[in-house]
C-alpha cells in the first residue's frame, strides 16, 4: 500500500515522501498516529509547503551543527578529580560532566547521549572524546583530568 508520508519516519522516509508499506502497518500504525495520508493530489500539494519548510529547518541545523564544530574542534576541557596513587579516580569524568563544561565554556547545549566515549574515563590523563553533532557531522575535543591534590600542593 502506498501512503504519503506527513511526519518523518525513522527508516521510512521524510516529509512529503509517498512510500510503500504492509497494509496493515498504515492502518494500524501510520494513519492513527497521523503520520501518514493518502496519496491523493490535494495531500501531496498541501504537503508539499510543510516539505519546503522541514527542508529549510534541516538545512540551519546542519549550518548551526557545522559552526559548533568548527569551534569545539581541538578545544580542551580540563577535570579535576581525587585520584588514588596508581593514577585511578575516586569518580569518574562522565559524559554529563563533559557536556556541562562544554555549555559554560562555550554556551551550545549537548546532549549527553551524543558525546562518545572510547573508554571509561576514569584514569588521570589526556583522552580523545568524539561529539556526534547532527547526523555526520561530529566534531574531536580533548579531556584532561588532572588530579585534584596536586593542584591543592601547587596553590
Amino acid at each position: 500500500m502506498k501512503v504519503l508520508l506527513a511526519q518523518p519516519v525513522e527508516k521510512l522516509g521524510e516529509i512529503g515522501e509517498v512510500v510503500d508499506v504492509a497494509s496493515g502497518y498504515a492502518r494500524n500504525y501510520l494513519f492513527p498516529k497521523k503520520l501518514a495520508l493518502e496519496p491523493t493530489p490535494h495531500n501531496i500539494r498541501q504537503l508539499e509547503k510543510t516539505k519546503v519548510a522541514r527542508q529549510g529547518e534541516l538545512r540551519q541545523r546542519e549550518d548551526q551543527a557545522e559552526a559548533i564544530k568548527r569551534q569545539l574542534e581541538g578545544m580542551t576541557f580540563t577535570f579535576q578529580r581525587t585520584a588514588q596513587a596508581e593514577g585511578k579516580l575516586y569518580g569518574s569524568v562522565r559524559p554529563e560532566d563533559i557536556a556541562s563544561a562544554i555549555q559554560e565554556q562555550t554556551g551550545h547545549r549537548i546532549e549527553r547521549d551524543r558525546i562518545r566515549l572510547e573508554a571509561a574515563i576514569d584514569t588521570l590523563g589526556k583522552f580523545s572524546v568524539t561529539i556526534n553533532l547532527y547526523k555526520d557531522i561530529s566534531s574531536k575535543i580533548k579531556v584532561l583530568v588532572e588530579d585534584a591534590a596536586q593542584e591543592d600542593v601547587k596553590k
